[in-house]
């Protein structure tokens, strides 16, 4: 009796031991399919920084499926054992199995969408919520921004931000096609303006005169430079207002926020009726009567573009406000403003100007033409910025390491072309080179994100 309560003990622990088994092979396996796809994302991203290296076409899959099927078994059973006969002794025997078949689909990632999305320049809103991530402003603007404008007195010169073209890069930005034509000393003089303003069945009013003024300055006092190190002037600029921004950002004084803005309708009382007040209430309208006038004065608080500050944007008068968005105006999604003022931390260089962002194919190629062609170099901040933060302040972007063979302790690496390459995390700067390539792995989610593919998809079954 007592032998056949053990076998039955034994039996009991078996069945169970499978059931505790399966959820620990599946927390497993889904980390281990997880680990497969984001490296095989990783390392897509480095073969691709090697193909515009090469000048070779990119091209990119993704993992959109991922199944797996697990079985298992258990087995228990008794045997006589090997005693002759001198006894009845039973010995137990033990078994179980586990198989996993699993199942991969990729996409090619293809199509006008997704060419689309590649190529066209990231939204000031997508900058604006990396910025919120707490990523460094310097590590984000060098990456994902081409050309920084600011605002000077001097008429406007496009500057060529590459180290080797000298003189030849402070040219003249010029249409295709167009002549270039001497600047007017008068251009400025606002008696003279009447005739920028004579459109065939247009009358502008003097407020879309005063605007239309305060653009043609802004575009005549703008000085560009490209973010493409091949001419030292514009580069070097470049890098310095973006070291000047982290040096803010590192001292929690550095602001990012819609540029917010009052615009008033007045109207005359006989024609607005009850329904129309409520709704204008609804539609968050704030509604002024003037009795003595007979009017009603409709209020409205409009967002506008992003704008990056030093100072508290909320302590701006509506005067301000105005100033501002009529410099910014007409802004396009892929430009980021700032206004540096003195009186606040950084105010000792005080700068005005925006940044133009790039897309992510442009980022791509900029990353590989910085290995060989257009190598990056050493900045030193502008004297009037303050101490950055650990002095962090590298030459590269992404550091990448080149090599015949593969150096130790790397953990991201691919094999292209004869050479291994590889994120260097070897040195003194390998904390910026993760964040950098994390956010380029975060800049390439938010590319092909909701991108359809209209390639076939590749089953793998093992």
């Amino acid at each position: 009796m007592r032998k056949l309560a053990r076998i039955l003990l034994v039996l009991f622990v078996i069945s169970t031991l499978s059931g505790c088994l399966s959820p620990i092979v599946l927390n497993r396996a889904v980390e281990v399919y997880d680990d497969a796809a984001i490296r095989a994302e990783s390392k897509q991203l480095l073969i691709n920084i090697v193909r515009a290296r090469h000048h070779e076409p990119l091209h990119f899959t993704r993992v959109s499926n991922i199944a797996a099927t697990f079985s298992f078994s258990a087995n228990a059973g008794a045997t006589p054992a090997l005693t002759g006969d001198s006894g009845s002794l039973l010995a137990p025997i033990f078994g179980g199995g586990v198989s996993e078949n699993p199942t991969f689909s990729i996409d090619p990632i293809s199509g006008e969408e997704f060419t689309k999305r590649l190529l066209t320049p990231f939204s000031q809103h997508k900058l604006t919520l990396l910025l919120r991530q707490h990523f460094d402003v310097d590590l984000m603007l060098r990456m994902m921004a081409q050309e920084l404008r600011l605002y000077h007195t001097e008429q406007k010169t496009a500057i060529r931000n590459n180290p080797g073209s000298g003189e030849r890069g402070h040219q003249r930005r010029l249409r295709h096609g167009s002549k270039q034509r001497p600047v007017s000393p008068n251009i400025l003089d606002t008696k003279n303006q009447d005739i920028y303003y004579q459109l065939p069945g247009i009358q502008l009013t003097q407020e879309q005169k005063h605007r239309q003024r305060n653009r043609q300055r802004a575009h005549l006092q703008q000085i560009t430079y490209h973010n493409s190190p091949s001419d030292q002037d514009g580069y070097e600029m470049f890098r310095r207002v973006a070291l000047h921004l982290s040096a803010i950002q590192d001292q929690k004084k550095l602001y990012a926020e819609p540029l917010t803005l009052e615009r008033n309708w007045t109207i005359p009382a006989g024609a607005v009726s009850t329904e129309g007040l409520f709704q204008a209430i609804e539609n968050d309208f704030s509604v002024n009567y003037d009795q003595q006038k007979g009017t009603y004065t409709l209020s409205k608080q409009l967002l506008g573009p992003i704008l990056i500050t030093n100072y508290d944007p909320d302590i701006l008068c509506c005067e301000e406000r105005a100033e501002l968005y009529d410099l910014i105006n007409p802004w396009i999604e892929n430009d980021v403003a700032f206004d540096i003022r003195p009186g606040y931390p950084g105010g000792e260089w005080p700068i005005r100007g925006s940044f133009r962002l790039r897309s992510f194919h442009t980022i791509l190629n900029f990353i590989s033409h910085s290995l060989s062609e257009e190598a990056e170099y050493y900045v030193e901040k502008d004297p009037r910025t303050p101490p950055i933060a650990r002095d962090e302040n590298p030459s590269h972007t992404l550091g990448l390491i080149i090599a015949d063979k593969l150096p130790p302790d790397v953990n991201l690496s691919t094999y292209l072309h004869g050479k291994y390459y590889a994120v260097d995390t070897t040195g003194s700067h390998s904390h910026w080179n993760l964040n950098a390539f994390q956010l380029l792995y975060i800049l390439f989610r938010l590319t092909i994100t909701d991108a359809k593919s209209l390639g076939l998809p590749i089953t793998i079954s093992k």
